[in-house]
């Protein structure tokens, strides 16, 4: 079964009021039905990053977001993680403010998993910074999980 690291945008668009926005009520919509459809085809997980992003903002969706991660495997953040982390800011490729968005993919990078499911279109889901840390996880010795958003993570149409 493939593997997948569910990032916080993605959490928290399952749990967020309808946004007025009618891109991002779109992408809200594709990710419940992601996880209304496909779910079930991956093991999906989260890391200590996630928790900690999930566990800021108004109480009541802060306990949603933590309702939601409860029954998944939470990866470690482990030495290894942390030293990719460094590796992947030490090479310019985000800025500082975005060092959790680096540990999301040394976390999963790490442990393997397959796919990191975002909507962080700016840092993660970017063709142009992937590429970038795709060369830094492997100068470390890790393969890069394939980031991509909900919509892209949808079981191909073989009805032609």
């Amino acid at each position: 079964m493939e593997t997948v690291y569910l990032e916080t945008t993605f959490i928290s668009y399952l749990v967020a009021l309808p946004a007025r926005d009618l891109i991002i009520a779109a992408h809200q919509q594709i990710t419940r039905d992601w996880r209304e459809h496909r779910r079930q085809h991956f093991r999906c997980f989260v890391s200590p990053v996630v928790i900690d992003e999930i566990s800021f903002g108004d109480e009541s969706e802060i306990k949603k977001r933590l309702e939601l991660v409860r029954p998944l495997d939470v990866l470690a953040a482990s030495t290894d993680a942390e030293e990719l982390t460094q590796a992947i800011m030490d090479a310019g490729v985000l800025p500082e403010k975005a060092v959790r968005d680096a540990a999301h993919i040394a976390v999963a990078a790490v442990h393997g998993v397959d796919y990191l499911l975002t909507w962080n279109c700016r840092h993660l889901a970017n063709a142009q910074i992937s590429r970038r840390i795709h060369i830094v996880c492997d100068a470390q010795g890790f393969r890069m999980p394939l980031i991509c958003t909900p919509e892209e993570l949808f079981e191909e149409d073989t009805d032609e």
